[in-house]
């Protein structure tokens, strides 16, 4: 019974990492301007995560080796820098968009400003990481984060037109009254929230604080193949409810409070409160995360002792890291900008940075070294490949996109 427990709770915990402040705000946005049109997208999307986070997973159970210590080793100290730098500066990023909404949850629950918030929210994260077993601290991300489902019964309770919505889905060129540019920027956002690289380092970094072996694969195989995918779900479900309020009004999604405001209208105030848990428990469990993520990566390639378990007088320099981090996160948003612009520009540079890692994943997983004789199937392999392309293609494209459309504008 305990064994399935730990499965069960597993897979909520995959919830709450897949839907964070950037694809809340990146799906409602989308919702309002494309209504189901890009659900394709998000498709793609949690097939690549399955795909990035099995491999990573399998890695770590059969090897005990984390993603960063084994891009090192793989590729040499200096050109595996360059992975570091882009993945660190893309975690740091979203964590300050993580930070930020926190931030702005906590202002609709309270009506104070965001920015009062800002210290409040990066202490709380601290002292979580200081404070708390790292299977709590999943656990209850994920189990809060559940609440979430509000966004997909909102969806049905608002009354969809079903042939509109099956038109939508199956439309596969650019939407009616936009620029393709634009069509394909909010493509490589959506893709990029999906598939955003902090998941994987935090996934393997934390199968490796579990202890996982060799009997944990059909655990890493049901947290990626259901968890993952209920994400998805989730994230059709806020684009569902924000296409169905806001497209009508010809409304722009660009706050926070317009991402749950469809839920209050399907439900009332409980559902209100429910998805304001929801989101403050996503954005707090991806801060989590991200934090984590950041002393993770560096330690990992600098060769330093990581992990919760360690105390912080023996690893220093991860925890220091990570304090180092949320101080510069909590500067960032000091400043007064917009958490919500941190955000999308976080999604774009996930896409950017996201061959630097999959890559070298990708090539150890077929690696009897490291995996033995547990390497990719030619069918998995064939579709890890297939994504790979994708991946570059993405990664190529984005920062043009986003130049020539004014960040989607």
């Amino acid at each position: 019974m305990k064994k399935y427990l730990a499965v069960a709770l597993g897979i909520l915990t995959a919830i709450g990492g897949f839907v964070d402040i950037g694809d809340l705000v990146t799906n409602a946005v989308v919702g309002a301007r494309f209504g189901l049109s890009l659900a394709w997208v998000v498709v793609v999307g949690v097939i690549g995560i399955v795909l990035y986070a099995y491999m990573a997973g399998k890695v770590v159970a059969l090897s005990g080796r984390a993603t960063f210590e084994i891009i090192r080793e793989r590729l040499g100290a200096r050109a595996a820098l360059m992975n570091l730098g882009a993945s660190f500066l893309m975690t740091l990023l979203t964590l300050t968009a993580e930070i930020g909404g926190i931030a702005l949850t906590l202002q609709l629950l309270t009506g104070i400003v965001p920015l009062a918030w800002i210290v409040v929210a990066t202490l709380a994260v601290w002292l979580v990481i200081w404070l708390v077993k790292f299977t709590w601290m999943e656990n209850a991300a994920g189990l809060l984060g559940l609440t979430l489902i509000v966004f997909v019964v909102s969806f049905f309770v608002l009354g969809p037109d079903w042939g509109d919505t099956v038109d939508q889905i199956t439309q596969q060129y650019p939407h009616p009254g936009e620029h393709p540019l634009t069509y394909w920027f909010y493509v490589v956002a959506l893709f990029g929230a999906a598939m955003t690289p902090y998941e994987v380092f935090f996934f393997s970094s934390g199968a490796v604080e579990e202890r996982w072996g060799r009997q944990d694969l059909m655990l890493a195989r049901l947290n990626v193949g259901i968890g993952f995918p209920l994400g998805g779900l989730l994230s059709l479900g806020i684009a569902g409810s924000a296409f169905l309020v806001w497209s009508p009004e010809k409304v722009d999604v660009s706050s926070l409070s317009q991402v749950v405001l469809p839920v209050g209208e399907a439900l009332g105030t409980i559902g209100l409160a429910l998805v304001l848990i929801g989101v403050l428990a996503a954005t707090m469990g991806a801060a989590l995360e991200t934090a984590l993520s950041c002393g993770y990566t560096l330690a990992q390639y600098a060769g330093w002792p990581w992990g919760k378990w360690h105390r912080p007088a023996k690893a220093p320099q991860f925890h220091v890291t990570i304090i180092v981090c949320l101080l510069i996160a909590c500067g960032v948003l000091a400043t007064g900008v917009d958490p919500i612009m941190v955000t999308e520009f976080s999604v774009v540079f996930s896409a950017v940075a996201l061959p630097l890692t999959y890559a070298p994943i990708l090539v150890v997983a077929n690696d009897p070294e490291y995996v033995g004789e547990e390497t990719n199937g030619p069918v998995l392999n064939a579709l890890a490949l297939v994504y790979l392309v994708i991946i570059v293609v993405a990664a190529v494209a984005a920062i043009p996109l986003m130049v020539l459309t004014g960040l989607g504008s």
